[in-house]
């Protein structure tokens, strides 16, 4: 396509009348040799008008980040997709970092993105050329390319931020050449305080972030450039802001270059601090630099610091980010007695003077209440707000300088009272010193002095505040009841006063935001107060009216967690209004999914979404005993589940597959059966993703109406043809396991029902898998485990399946490749489950008539096969009961004083350093077998899946089975049980003499626990045998 074809197409992509045909005519030229390469050419053209080339930018990047990797879109058969011809790859590494240079900003934006892919494919292999061009640029003397050549160094730093230390050399190796230049050309533009020239500092500072973020390159620093670095950072964060900045509207000043070069200067300056500089607190790879930051560079980079925070307070403008940073910064230092001693003189000056005022109700809270109060709400409740917020960060500096140093907490808490006290105090004062009393909840309960005097500060100061006509005096009420939730009151009219005030505020207070406040601070005081729960049981309809009524307001995610646990709280008494909640629920659903995902706010939907699926599915849990309301249930689920299928709404499948589970745990209604298909089509459009959330429903069919299932063959001929297209598709093994666990539920769950016309379906599509390429042993077992199923199920037709099959480039008969297989495979089934299918698979081996010629070669394999099992077995079945016995203990003492550190302590974290080490050392290496010997007695992914096999109550008791088939062949076919027992090892036949105990010891516990169970004891006089001959007819058995 030539260059002038190509600027008409990109151009008809803006005209809406000629966008399809442009479309069309892009789509079918991007194959083209030299349509990339012009494509770039167009881009960096200053002749053509900027639409035309942000249209071709965008087409270019589109490009680059399907088709640059070579070999990419080739799954297994499939033809090679396209990429990138190689003369334009070439083409475009020659120019790219001069576009990049010599672009405008919305143009380099799209191109840095096609770098970043370029790097990740290329570097180092096919492109060390860019390190050079990088290099040539950084020393040239024309500043203007300056700031492009940084953002490609960029993009290659930012190719090995998370990367581990052994996979960065590239980066080390390029960074050796490049550190020292960065930091000559920061110097050289130091002076400099122009817009332009402060750009490139904060790129630099960018590059640096990047580089430590996560791991430290000792082989790039040294005590000289360390002190010169650390200078330049300082010398950032100390100089002034040019004056005429304050001119810029307040809200628009955080994203001028002079802050934000700030900001990245702080950044760097909190992370070395706190991941690298932290002496007892880093992994061992770094205690020599934490030692030599502390003493070296700590306390001067802290001085500085505490300049930033008295302009603060001086009223100087701060910009939020910087701000924040800062307070991490002064909260590392608290922990190090070096720090500390240089902090303590100022630190009451900090809490009253910057952690106080970030902590008060302030203009802009109060003009975001009025204008937009769901704004408000969603605000104070994101996560994410909490990472950048000086207010967090004050918070937490409060708690830390409180819990670990001394006097802090006593004059803290006094200026506080002071404010409480203070008959006349502006009420947004009140509510800082009470924002700061709760963030200290934690620290105030656990100390004696202070625990006995906390209710009579919610008596006195909190309680008189749900009356204020001030409806953030209020909310801060609820607040501080939420955070002292676990105060033990002395006096119980205290907790129902609490509990009183807060349902009112729940119920009748017209303000949003404190009925929010409210709702939360009502469910933790019941979950964290023992006599709370019945105090508001008479009120539970109306406060669950409200609590709806809020989530449907707000759309706001804490409120369904708050729900869910009411729900959980009063299951009694939620169960006759559990329709009408789920209605409730229901409409709010629908209301919040018309918001798309592409709308602003449209992600905090999906979340409130998925939370209120999650709570009608604790209605459905906690309703299951009563048949009559879980059928009303149905249909409201029903319609759900429907609007979501039809709309294809995929985030949700996960939640209404898990709804429509639990709706078949008790019984599978014909409403149900009828969702099978639509379940079905989902799988068949939307693929394989979803196939593991559909298993637990599809399990449900299959064993909890299995009458049903088979009384029409499109049921199975569905199940089964979505197993079959997991095992011949491309859906990843641990779908494939799935599907193959599946095939084998369905031949347990039918065996004895007349299935045998399905059984050979099943063992082909699992075998033929096992043909493939097959990477874990948790996939290769799971494949046995069908055929294993099946030889259970009907050993002849088993046999006669193996028989008859065939599979391509395999000669041997598919019966001799499965048995050997199975018996080399036999140490990978582990848990209880798939243990006990391969040992009732070889009591079937072991117990055929007719046996083929295979099963006679390896017949001194057998039963040291089974023996293994069996030793597996026993370990299950101890760790089995050892989780059912498991109780917790874990009784939280009061802590009292032992936290607090002397004025010269360290902070010293000796877990945390254990656990970081130990992460290292995963990361270094793959651990260690020897240490994980117990894991093969865990239950295994897909044990909960079960199948009448395990069913305790009509027992399949491998070890009777295994005894009785042992004393039976003794009898019936002596030459064959000497074949199988001649070979065993002393040690191998008191094992087998151990089982043969242990089967009875599992007979006589089984028949007590039938007895206990159909309600009678009857004692009679124990017969103990002198010895256990395993020969003779064991007692009991026959």
């Amino acid at each position: 396509m030539d260059a002038n074809n190509l600027i008409e197409a990109l151009r008809g992509t803006m005209d809406p009348n000629l966008r399809e045909a442009a479309e069309r005519q892009l789509s079918e030229g991007h194959k083209q040799v030299n349509f990339v390469s012009t494509l770039l050419q167009l881009t960096m053209s200053e002749q053509l008008d900027l639409p035309v080339r942000q249209a071709g930018v965008i087409y270019l990047k589109n490009m680059v980040t399907q088709y640059w990797h070579e070999g990419e879109g080739t799954g297994a058969g499939e033809v090679p997709g396209f990429t990138i011809p190689d003369e334009d790859r070439q083409c475009i590494r020659d120019n790219i970092v001069e576009a990049i240079m010599h672009s405008p900003e919305l143009i380099r934006v799209q191109l840095t993105t096609c770098i970043h892919h370029m790097i990740k494919h290329d570097y180092p292999n096919k492109w060390t050329a860019i390190v050079d061009k990088i290099g040539f640029y950084l020393q040239s003397d024309n500043s203007v390319g300056w700031l492009g050549i940084l953002l490609c160094l960029y993009q290659l730093v930012k190719n090995y931020e998370y990367k581990k230390p052994d996979e960065r050399s590239p980066l080390i190796a390029a960074m050796q050449h490049f550190l020292p230049m960065l930091k000559d050309r920061f110097i050289q533009l130091l002076p400099d305080p122009s817009n332009q020239s402060v750009l490139i500092q904060k790129q630099i500072f960018k590059i640096i972030y990047a580089l430590v973020q996560y791991n430290l390159p000792m082989e790039l620093i040294n005590q000289q450039n360390l002190t010169e670095w650390m200078e330049i950072l300082k010398t950032v964060v100390d100089r002034d802001v040019p004056a005429e900045t304050l001119q810029v509207d307040e809200d628009d000043r955080p994203e001028l270059p002079w802050w934000k070069c700030k900001k990245w200067a702080l950044h760097i300056l909190a992370r070395l601090f706190e991941r690298y500089g932290s002496p007892g607190n880093v992994s061992k790879d770094y205690t020599e630099f934490a030692e030599l930051f502390l003493k070296g560079y700590a306390v001067s980079a802290q001085q500085v610091l505490l300049k930033v925070l008295y302009q603060y307070k001086e009223k100087h403008y701060v910009a939020p980010r910087v701000l924040q940073q800062t307070l991490n910064y002064i909260n590392q230092g608290v922990a190090h007695a070096l720090t500390w001693k240089n902090l303590k003189p100022h630190i009451q000056g900090i809490i009253q003077d910057v952690v106080f005022p970030l902590m008060c109700y302030t203009d802009t809270d109060e003009e975001l209440w009025q204008e937009d109060p769901y704004e408000y709400i969603r605000m104070k409740f994101d996560v994410f707000e909490d990472f950048i917020s000086p207010t967090t960060a004050a918070q937490t500096l409060l708690f830390t300088a409180c819990s670990k140093r001394k006097e802090v907490l006593q004059k803290t808490m006094g200026y506080c009272y002071q404010i409480l006290t203070e008959p006349t105090a502006d009420p947004r004062k009140k509510d800082g010193a009470l924002h700061m009393i709760g963030s200290l909840a934690e620290v105030l309960l656990k100390k004696k002095i202070y625990k006995d005097q906390m209710e009579f500060m919610l008596q006195n100061h909190v309680f008189p505040l749900f009356s204020s006509e001030l409806g953030y005096m209020r909310a801060r009420a609820c607040w501080v009841l939420h955070y002292f939730c676990e105060v033990k009151f002395k006096i119980d009219q205290n907790l129902q006063t609490a509990l009183e005030l807060t349902r009112r505020c729940l119920i009748d207070d017209k303000e949003m935001p404190v009925k929010v406040e409210a709702a939360i601070a009502l469910q933790v005081l019941i979950s964290n107060q023992e006599k709370a729960k019945e105090y508001i049981t008479p009120f539970i309809r109306p406060v669950m009216q409200a609590l709806l009524h809020i989530v449907r307001e707000t759309e706001n995610d804490d409120l369904t967690n708050v729900i869910q646990k009411m729900i959980c709280e009063y299951s009694e008494e939620v169960t006759p209004i559990a329709v009408e909640m789920t209605q409730h629920l229901a409409m709010t659903f629908n209301q919040v999914i018309q918001t798309g995902p592409d709308e602003e706010g449209g992600d905090d939907k999906a979340v409130t979404a998925m939370g209120i699926l999650n709570t009608i599915d604790t209605l459905l849990s906690v309703v299951e005993d009563h048949k009559e309301i879980t059928q009303q249930l149905e249909g409201i689920c029903l319609q759900v589940i429907g609007t979501v299928l039809q709309q294809h709404v995929l985030e949700f499948y996960e939640e209404i597959l898990s709804l429509a589970h639990s709706l078949t745990c008790q019984q599978v209604s014909p409403q149900m059966w009828q969702l099978l298909p639509l379940v079905f089509e989902v799988f068949q459009q939307d693929g394989f993703d979803y196939y593991t959330d559909m298993m637990p429903l599809l399990h449900n069919y299959i064993t909890v109406d299995t009458d049903t299932l088979l009384s029409d063959t499109k049921y199975l001929e569905m199940i089964y043809s979505m197993c079959k297209k997991i095992l011949t598709g491309d859906a990843g093994e641990d779908a494939e396991c799935h599907a193959a666990k599946l095939l084998e539920v369905i031949i347990l769950q039918c065996k004895g029902r007349g299935i045998d016309q399905v059984v050979p379906l099943f063992v082909e599509a699992a075998l033929e898998r096992l043909t493939r390429e097959v990477k874990t042993s948790e996939l290769r077992t799971m494949c046995l485990q069908v055929a294993i199923a099946a030889l259970y199920y009907s050993p002849p037709l088993l046999l006669t399946t193996l028989e008859n099959l065939r599979f391509p480039n395999n000669t041997e008969p598919i019966t001799n490749h499965f048995i050997t297989q199975w018996l080399n495979d036999v140490d990978c089934f582990l848990g209880l489950h798939d243990r006990k299918m391969c040992v009732l698979g070889l009591c079937a081996l072991m117990d055929l008539e007719q046996r083929p010629q295979v099963v006679n070669q390896v017949a001194g394999q057998l039963l040291p096969a089974t023996i293994l099992l069996f030793n597996g077995l026993k370990r299950a079945y101890a760790c089995r009961a050892e989780h059912e016995n498991d109780e917790d203990d874990d009784e939280d003492g009061d802590e009292d004083e032992e936290n607090e550190l002397g004025s010269d302590e360290d902070d010293i974290d000796e877990e945390g350093q254990e656990y970081l080490e130990m992460l290292a050392k995963q990361a270094g290496e793959d651990g260690d077998d020897e240490d994980w010997e117990d894991d093969d007695a865990e239950e295994t992914a897909l044990e909960g899946y079960t199948t009448l096999v395990d069913d305790e109550d009509n027992l399949v008791d491998e070890y009777q089975i295994f005894k009785v088939i042992m004393q039976n062949l003794q009898t019936r076919d002596p030459g064959w049980y000497q074949a199988l027992t001649q070979a065993l090892s002393e040690e191998q036949g008191k094992q087998l003499q151990d089982i043969g105990t242990l089967a009875d010891q599992r007979q006589a516990a089984h028949e007590s626990k039938m007895i206990e169970k159909h309600g009678g004891y009857k004692f009679t006089a124990p017969v103990v045998p002198n010895n256990f001959n395993f020969g003779g007819s064991a007692p009991g058995m026959n």
